[in-house]
């Protein structure tokens, strides 16, 4: 949409093109709404790239309780459980309205859905489309149904860099043509803003996330003063196929579930002496595992000649393209994998209905927080909680008289400058290296302060941005002194018996970049 077309004021703002947005506007109607995506609809958003489906209980003999059950095992003491169980529960109707929309879910021979198993799920209850297309084809579906949809208005190609708020209400945002950082900025105000913005993933150098995940919606949301929860529990998928491609593309694990086996280049099988389920334990410990066995300097391998050769191509159509890309014939050779940031278990702190903490303000899908995955994911897991969230955020709406935007809002400003390309290779690698696999209090206590500089000394405000959702990821890991769920410290290896979910705010985080600056320059001895 060109800029002279766009309203300056709009009722309803839904910022992210993904399944949480797109899902959201269609609940919403017929009440107008305003959909602004960063790239053009189907492009950027982590749900197109999704291979493994929707986690629901809709087999006979399975039960949302059981569900739940799996998603608290896997979540590392901190899961809400009520949330989790709610989530669970809504999980067939959510399937429903996917099919409504024209989602091709994959069926048995007696028209039932086709359901798959997954890591520490205790039944089948994937459902699929074509094995490994599920997100392509549900965003497929959903672009569909919104363009035929008229209350539906969509900006491509802009991205929200700051929300307009006088720190408790959100009267509207200010967005910017992508990748024109000298664009001048468009101020939209609203009476509801949503944020579908999706994960950080880009903030590390080796992830699978699109370029967009970067961690934009985060950002604005916690310089606007919203509470953050659980920055520190970055959830790494242990398969990533090794090929030279940034982002790196992902071999499902799926894969491991129809016997694919995680093996060394002595094409030893090293996960069955670390957790019972080998291959199928929870990501973070087969991320951990892989990793060692890559810093051992033994290599990883997916090896999946035995359990699949000829029919993995017709298995898994996205993984196969994607090996053969770099090289690799996976029904004959090994595929060489690495841990990459997959999903980002934190995010804006919301409640039931995915309000944040600031007035006028909802989010859902990953960049909102909901208590739902704890310190680690249960796979397939996500994209449930993002239709589950994204329906009652417009049911919220819906149901309530929203209020006059406000008149006085603070206005920061927005930078002008060079496209930082520097810092952001500066930022990624410190991420992946220091708020990594494995984290340490030097280590993370470095990154702060580097993390702290690079906001600080930011030209543009999505490189500004990137480093406030850094430097909370990086200020609450420090913080958090134990090992649990996907938060690995190397010096602190145990789980604490009382610990609690976290929750952070930027002014807190800056505070906490302060006091480690001050400590390194008096050289006293870090403590986290």
């Amino acid at each position: 949409m060109p800029i002279n077309s766009i309203s300056p004021h709009d009722d309803i703002v839904i910022v992210g093109g993904g399944l949480a947005g797109l899902f959201c506007a269609l609940k919403l109607a017929p009440r107008p709404v305003t959909v602004i995506s960063a790239a053009p609809l189907g492009q950027g958003a982590s749900t197109a790239w999704a291979q493994g489906g929707i986690a629901a209980a809709v087999a006979e003999g399975d039960s949302a309780e059981a569900h739940a059950a799996d998603t608290i095992a896997v979540g590392g003491g901190l899961v809400d459980e009520a949330v989790a169980l709610g989530i669970a529960r809504e999980a067939p109707a959510r399937i429903d309205d996917l099919l409504r929309y024209g989602v091709p879910f994959d069926r048995d021979l007696e028209g039932k859905l086709a359901v798959g198993r997954e890591a520490a799920h205790s039944a089948r209850r994937i459902v699929h489309v074509r094995g490994d297309m599920a997100g392509g084809a549900i965003i497929a579906a959903l672009i569909a149904a919104v363009r035929a949809t008229p209350s539906i208005r969509v900006i491509e190609g802009y991205v929200a860099e700051e929300l307009l708020s006088d720190g408790e209400t959100v009267a509207g945002l200010r967005i910017r043509k992508a990748g024109d950082q000298h664009a001048k900025p468009v101020t939209i105000t609203a009476r509801a803003v949503v944020l579908a913005t999706g994960g950080i993933g880009h903030l590390y150098a080796v992830t699978t996330n699109p370029a967009e995940a970067s961690g934009q919606g985060l950002a604005i949301a916690a310089r606007a003063g919203a509470v953050i929860a659980d920055p520190e529990f970055v959830q790494f998928h242990p398969t990533a196929i090794m090929a030279g491609r940034d982002p790196a593309p992902l071999a499902t694990e799926a894969l491991r579930g129809e016997g694919a086996a995680l093996i060394n280049s002595h094409g030893e099988r090293f996960m069955a002496a670390l957790h019972p389920l080998a291959e199928l334990a929870p990501r973070d410990i087969v991320a951990r595992g892989v990793f060692a066995e890559i810093a051992a300097g033994r290599g990883a391998f997916l090896d999946a000649r035995s359990a699949l050769g000829a029919r993995f191509a017709d298995k898994f159509p996205t993984v196969y393209a994607s090996c053969l890309k770099g090289g690799i014939d996976p029904a004959d050779a090994p595929i060489p994998i690495a841990p990459a940031a997959h999903y980002h278990m934190g995010g804006v702190a919301v409640d039931a209905r995915g309000r944040t903490s600031l007035r006028g303000l909802w989010a859902g899908g990953e960049v909102s927080c909901t208590g739902a995955h704890g310190a680690n994911r249960l796979a397939s897991n996500s994209l449930l909680e993002a239709v589950v969230y994204a329906g009652r955020i417009a049911e919220d709406i819906l149901g309530q008289s929203l209020a006059t935007a406000i008149h006085h809002v603070s206005d920061v400003g927005s930078l002008n400058g060079g496209l930082g390309t520097n810092n952001e290779k500066r930022l990624r690698q410190l991420m992946t290296a220091q708020v990594g696999v494995i984290r340490d209090s030097n280590g993370l206590a470095g990154a702060v302060r580097e993390l702290a500089d690079i906001e600080a000394n930011a030209t543009t405000a999505s490189m500004r941005n990137m480093a406030v959702t850094a430097l909370l990821v990086a200020t609450a890991a420090w913080a958090r002194r134990e090992s649990r769920g996907a938060h690995d410290r190397s010096d602190y290896p145990t789980e604490l018996a009382d610990a609690q979910r976290t929750t952070i705010t930027l002014t807190s985080a800056r505070a906490i970049a302060t006091s480690l600056g001050a400590a390194r320059a008096e050289k006293i001895p870090l403590m986290a």
